[in-house]
This record gives structure tokens, sequence and C-alpha cells, in this order.
């Protein structure tokens, strides 16, 4: 790495801890249910139409049912938004109706807050899709993920009877989603888009606009009639014709209202097909590190929310610590890759040094706005965190430069993941660890004081094999199947990772896409619907379920032979629970994609 990669490492990472903090104390507060009186008259109206009260605290089947609900509701909404788009109003590119199977996908895409795109948005989606139906979605489905992890926090620090058996109550999914929406990312969301338009990123209703471009016909030239032949005067002197300026289309929009939520959400959807590379969308490198720190900024105060409302503090650092040295460890391997470029290039005598942000490396898809130092950083950021957001294509990587996004999302989002499911995820393998460590030691493993016992390991045995299920058994059936061979336009150990990347993608909920694959077919919307919607609910369902039992369990006194959890050695234990079990399934698939592509580029 150079120096300027890993002043660009330790300026994002310090920004990061600064703001993360308050925000965490603000979550833990929520988590308590612990809302000034102000926050509460300004609820009570939601919650009278709702026809729920927030203290009605629920157990883990109410609170999963009320989820799932509100959620099959959301998917039917966009959907119907899109189908029914072209007699809708706030549509001045006169867009028409999506077809049936992309707007399923897009429906079930923005619901499980994974916000894959089989589509061009500026040319699919009116403004009121993008508004009511997209960025709404944005809210709600990050909303949902930070209740679940709310839920299961509250298992780990609830007294409880000592009944177990999930009949523990996790607090009200209404009063959650409703107080997340409205006191952390509606104010964060209007912050970030208000600093958004001030760099540039474009917010209005305009209809989409011609524009003169710099490219002209800068002199006289000779007319071709319509036969294609130079046209002649009575002297037969050529007709000349005078320069004329070349026109583009630019696509108008409320972008920053939506590119806010899509990454304080770690949503990922773009307004424009380009994503974050687009200039209306990330003008300046000061909004791109506002962005990175914007995906982040959610997943890391819910760790100090976690260890605030524990009453340990020291918890919520070892799960940080945790996800921090696995993130920076991608970060290393990312960057020199792309740093390192396309060795073919220099047998064709090709030069490499393409700007002053370059000093030779991989260039191919990335913006030179940003360089390789900021994509390669945002390439890992996105992908750790669930996000799906893009400032640099991520098919163009170099074999080993692509293998990160991939491994990153494989490990199960949860190297800070997204907002909500990061944390839950993490927990999930911490209690995995305890279980490892007890049965090493002859010991009932716990953790913060709950046994983990065999309801909790079926639990989360269900939870770490849904996604390697989804995602190996998807990649099977696409590279079998004619439809799904036929999306490939890269044959080989490159035409393999696509497809493996978009599975993996859709089933673990991020959303970014290795974009040589053409997936707006019926086949691959189908396939990534329902890997997108399982890898979302069937997950969410057993943590419900997990924190259920925790929060009907006693908490036990620590003794002399209580696995300490918070120091060095928790730290390396988890840290090798989520290598060890969340990749080592997917090796042999790695190995026939991205490994032999490597290989055999570097042989």
């Amino acid at each position: 790495m150079t120096a300027s990669a890993w002043g660009l490492l330790a300026l994002f990472l310090a920004a990061l801890g600064v703001l993360a903090w308050p925000v965490g104390k603000f979550l833990a507060a929520l988590c308590n249910e612990r809302v000034p009186r102000w926050m509460q008259r300004v609820e009570a109206p939601l919650y009278k139409l709702a026809g729920t009260s927030p203290e009605r605290s629920m157990n883990w089947r109410t609170y999963a049912l009320a989820l799932l609900a509100f959620n099959l509701l959301g998917a039917v909404a966009v959907y119907a938004l899109q189908r029914l788009q072209g007699v809708l109003p706030l549509n001045p590119a006169g867009m028409g109706a999506v077809s049936a199977d992309s707007a399923f996908n897009t429906a079930v895409s923005f619901v499980s807050n994974t916000n894959w795109q089989g589509y061009a948005g500026e040319s699919t989606m009116s403004y009121l899709t993008q508004m009511l139906g997209l960025t709404v979605q944005n809210f709600f489905s990050a909303a949902t993920g930070i209740a679940v992890a709310f839920a299961l926090v509250r298992g780990f620090a609830r007294r409880g009877n000592g009944g177990g058996g999930g009949k523990g109550l996790v607090g009200n999914f209404w009063a959650d989603i409703t107080r997340v929406t409205l006191w952390v990312l509606l104010p964060l969301s209007f912050v970030l888009a208000i600093f958004f338009v001030g760099q540039g990123v474009i917010q209005n209703f305009d209809a989409y606009k011609d524009v003169a471009t710099v490219e002209t016909t800068a002199f006289q030239q000779p007319k071709n009639g319509a036969d294609g032949q130079p046209l002649k005067d009575e002297k037969g002197a050529p007709v000349m014709e005078d320069a004329t300026t070349k026109t583009q289309t630019l696509a108008m929009g409320p972008v920053a209202s939506q590119e806010a939520i899509k990454m304080v959400g770690t949503n990922g959807g773009g307004f424009f097909n380009a994503n974050s590379a687009h200039p209306y969308e990330n003008p300046t490198a000061l909004a791109n590190l506002l962005q990175m720190i914007a995906i982040f900024l959610i997943p890391a105060a819910l760790c100090f929310a976690f260890g605030h409302v524990v009453g340990d503090m020291r918890q919520g650092w070892a799960v940080l610590a945790a996800m921090t040295i696995m993130f920076v460890v991608a970060v290393i391997v990312i960057t020199p890759a792309e740093q390192a470029g396309n060795p073919l290039f220099g047998a064709l005598g090709v030069d490499q040094v393409s700007s002053a942000l370059q000093s030779g490396g991989n260039m191919e898809g990335k913006e030179v706005r940003f360089g390789i130092d900021a994509s390669a950083l945002f390439a890992a950021i996105t992908t750790a965190a669930s996000c799906g957001a893009v400032n640099a294509m991520h098919d163009s990587l170099t074999p080993l430069g692509g293998m990160v996004p991939m491994v990153l999302m494989q490990l199960g989002e949860v190297v800070f993941g997204g907002v909500g499911s990061g944390l839950y995820g993490m927990l999930i393998f911490a209690m995995l660890a305890v279980f490892i460590a007890g049965l090493m030691i002859g010991r009932t493993p716990e953790y913060l004081g709950k046994k983990i016992e065999v309801r909790e390991m079926k639990l989360i045995s269900i939870a770490i094999l849904v996604t390697p299920i989804l995602v190996l058994a998807g990649t099977a059936v696409a590279v079998i199947a004619g439809a799904g061979k036929a999306g490939i336009a890269n044959p080989g150990a490159h035409g393999f990772s696509e497809i493996l990347y978009a599975l993996t993608s859709a089933a673990n909920n991020n959303g970014s896409a290795f974009a040589g694959l053409s997936a707006n077919t019926p086949f691959y919307n189908g396939l990534l619907a329902l890997a997108m919607w399982l890898g979302r609910f069937a997950m969410i369902v057993p943590v419900l379920a997990i924190a259920g039992s925790l929060a009907a369990k006693k908490r036990l006194p620590v003794t002399g032979g209580t696995l300490p959890t918070h120091g060095p050695l928790f730290v390396s234990l988890l840290i090798g629970t989520v290598l060890l079990v969340g990749l080592l399934n997917y090796v042999p698939a790695l190995a026939l994609g991205p490994i032999v592509e490597h290989l055999v580029l570097w042989k």
C-alpha cells in the first residue's frame, strides 16, 4: 500500500470512530426504550393509527410475524408502483410500466435491504417510483435490520424468568421501527442530503435536459446526401456545412434525498445506473469520503450501543475490534492488487499512467476523480457493509481485487455489515465461538451470562447455513441451466466469478455486481429474488427465536471458569470462527473463479 492509501484509511477510521460514539449512545437509549416525553408526543399519533402501544412488549413469534407482514406489504407496494408508474404523476421522462419479472425482483431487492438493480434507474424508474417506492423502502428495510439487532441485544440484557424456550419478551416491533426511522435515519439522511446538495448532487423535479457538449465538428466539412455521397453545387464544387455542436440528454431528478439514505441505511440502490461513480451522485472527493463514512456509521455505532445496553463496554469494543481487523486486512489485500495492475499490459507496451491521481495500476472501470486508493477502499467498505453502492465497476477489478469484495460478502456480511444485520450476524458467530471454546474446556458455553444450549445451537446453525446453501445451490443451477449460461459475457473463470458474485451478493443482501453478467432476465430476476428474500428473512426469524430464548433465561454470575469475551484471546477466537465457518464453504468455488483467473493472469 502506498502512503496515500494508508493515510486515507487512517483518516476514514479516525473520523468513523469520532462520529460513531455519540450515535451509539443514542441508539442504546432507543434500545433501552428510554425516550424523552417530547419524542413520545410526536410518536403517539402513529401508534394510535397502528392500533398499538410501545409499552406492549412482544414475544419473538409476534415480533417476527409483525416484521414479516410489514415487509411483505412493502414488497407489494413497490411492485404495484413499478407496474403502474406509466399512468401515475411525477414521470417527466414518460417511463412505461416495468416488466413483471424485473418489478418483482426490484420489490424483493429493496424490501430485503439488498438493492440489487438489474436495470438502469434513469431510463426505467419514474421520479414517483424512485421516491415513494425505492427511497421509502431504503428507510424501512434499514429500520427493520436495526430493530432485529435491538431484539437480540435485549435478549442478552434482560434478566429473564428462567423459562427459556423462546418465552421471553424482546420489545415492540412497531415502536422499534418507528423510533429508528424518526429519530435516527431521517435526521441523519436530512443532514447528509443537504451536504450532498452543497457538493453538487442534484435534487430537483426537472425534465431531462438536452445540453450542448464540448464535442463539435470544429470546421466546415463537405455535406453528404442521402446516398452518403458528397453533395455538389451547380458549378461542381462541394457543398460545405458549418460546424455543429453535439448534444447529450442528461437525466435529472431528486437524487440527493435518495443518495443520503442509500448510504446511511447501507442500501446501495443508485438513482443512476453508474451509481456512486456518477458525478450527479458522487461529485467530489469530499462527498466520496462522507459516503464511505456514512456506510459504516450505524454498523459501528451499534457495537457501542451493544456495549452500553449489556452494561459492559468491553463487549462492544471486542466486537468492533474483530470487525476492524478483518476490514483492514481486506483493504491491505485489495489496494495493492489494484495498484499492481494487469501484467498483460506490460507485454503490450501500454503505458498505464493516465493521470496525476494514478502512478500505474489498474484504472479500468475507475473514476479518475477518485483513483485507485479511494476506489479500492470504497469497494471494501461497500461489500463489508452490505451496502452495494459502487464508485468503480467491480467487474473490472483484478482477479484478487475482485475476490476481496466477494469474500467479504461470503463471510456473512458481518465485517461491520448492514445496519443491524452486521451486529446480529457477528453476535451469532460470537455465540458459536463460545460454544467451540466450551467444547475445548468441557464447560457449558455462556455468553454474557446466558447459557448457549441445544435450542440456540440449532437456530445458530440454521442462521449460518442459510446463505451458503443459497449461494452455492443457486450458482450450480445457474451454470447448468441454459438461461443462466446465456447471461455470461465472459466465458471461463471470470464468467463463473460473475455468477458466483451475483448469487453471493443476492443471498447476503449486498446488491453490488460483477456487471458483465446480463442478469435482467426472467431466469435471473426470479432466482436472485428468491435468494434475496430467503437470505434476509430465513436468517432474521432464527435470530429472533434466539433473542426470545435468551430473554427468558436468567443471567448467570461470572465465575473463575467463565470464558472472558472481551480480550485479545476472544477477539482472535471470534475472527477465527468467522473465517473458518463463514468462508470455508466457499473455498472450492473461489478456486474455480478468481483464484484460477489470477493464476492464469500471472502465470
